[in-house]
């Protein structure tokens, strides 16, 4: 089926606006007639043949062709949407996520900031809690970048915490990412990552099946995680409790049949929880590095590493260089960096921080250092 017009689309608006009509009895009404104005042509005969739909489903389904209760409404949200040259993607439309549309309850439309070439055999969805340590947000940084430099597509919540760093940690090295909300486009939550919420729609796009105008009630954020797992052939988890969000996306994935993988933690510490049961109970793969990761993605990442690096090395120092390409893509001891550049500590400190100074290293805790 060809896109949608204007008229289709409110017609599945005000279809799931319909009280018992989920994503997927709208999906075989739809898929049955060819069209979602014919819902409202149909006759009570026709659209009881429709898997699914009863006598009382179908009753409503005339009601609303009558009195057109959830017309304005839908118009309004064509209207919003329009206004804010956001796109509204239909279940049927080719721009449709191929990994999305494979799940049991795909969203039948959803909302994007904008268009986005999308290929669903790079996507990795990076979640975990709202209050990480520092070291799950260091261990998130360091994937993150290594990621995105394979061509990585990284999917998160835009939630506080891990996901906040995974998006800004795509953007920073020039990665892509996906943002999906648990509110309408129209509601950035949490209202501190409004400006996230922009710099990510210049690297990627930010997607909701939520009507324009939906709150970010606790209720939507369950069901936004089937979306953030279903939109990925992996989900990797960091930190979090054992009732924690992320615990809820991985379960997701289990049920869609994607790859999880979880980074060990403290077992002193709540936020490890979750990720050690997820790798205690098999349902998630323990990971030590980036190359845990590819070898399940396939060799071909292996090969087509692209590292991103607008550092011009002609203005670095001999001493500097030397420093800067010890590093590569590891976080490596002060002792490790002595070694392999045949520097002493002393000398390696004074020109770390000369390249700390020009933001093109970042020190971390237990004197490791790392490209930023």
């Amino acid at each position: 089926m060809s896109q949608f017009t204007s008229e289709e689309k409110i017609a599945l608006i005000q279809l799931l606006q319909i009280d018992g009509l989920g994503v997927n009895k709208v999906r075989e009404i739809v898929n049955y007639l060819s069209s979602a104005i014919k819902a409202f042509e149909a006759d009570i005969v026709e659209l009881t043949k429709i898997e699914g739909i009863n006598t009382t489903l179908a009753k409503r389904i005339i009601n609303e062709s009558i009195h057109k209760n959830n017309r304005s409404f839908a118009e309004a949200q064509i209207l919003t949407c329009e206004k804010l040259n956001y796109k509204l993607i239909t279940y049927w439309d080719e721009e449709y996520p191929y990994y999305l549309r494979k799940i049991y309850d795909p969203p039948v439309i959803f909302f994007a900031t904008n268009d986005f070439e999308f290929d669903g055999e790079n996507s990795l969805a990076v979640v975990g809690t709202r209050n990480p340590t520092n070291y799950g947000k260091n261990v998130t940084e360091k994937f993150v970048s290594e990621l995105v430099q394979y061509g990585f597509v990284i999917i998160s919540g835009l939630a506080r915490g891990i996901d906040t760093i995974a998006h800004i940690t795509a953007i920073k090295n020039n990665g892509k990412t996906i943002a999906v909300l648990g509110s309408g486009l129209d509601i950035i939550y949490p209202g501190e990552n409004k400006k996230l919420f922009h710099s990510i729609i210049d690297n990627g796009v930010v997607i909701s099946e939520y009507f324009f105008g939906t709150k970010p009630d606790a209720m939507n954020f369950p069901r936004r995680n089937r979306i953030i797992s279903g939109l990925s052939r992996a989900v990797l988890i960091v930190e979090t409790d054992i009732n924690g969000g992320a615990i809820i996306t991985a379960n997701f994935a289990l049920d869609q049949n994607r790859d999880v993988f979880a980074i060990p933690g403290n077992i002193d510490i709540k936020q490890s929880r979750g990720t050690n049961y997820l790798i205690q109970t098999g349902q998630a793969k323990l990971v030590f590095t980036v190359d845990n990761i590819l070898e399940d993605f396939g060799n071909k990442f292996l090969s087509t590493r692209n590292y991103i690096s607008n550092v011009d090395l002609s203005e670095l120092n001999v001493f500097e260089s030397k420093i800067y390409a010890a590093l590569g893509n590891d976080s490596l001891h002060i002792d490790e960096i002595a070694e392999k550049t045949q520097l002493s500590v002393s000398e390696c400190l004074v020109h770390l921080l000369s390249l700390e100074f020009r933001g093109l290293i970042k020190q971390l805790p237990g004197k490791f250092f790392s490209r930023t």
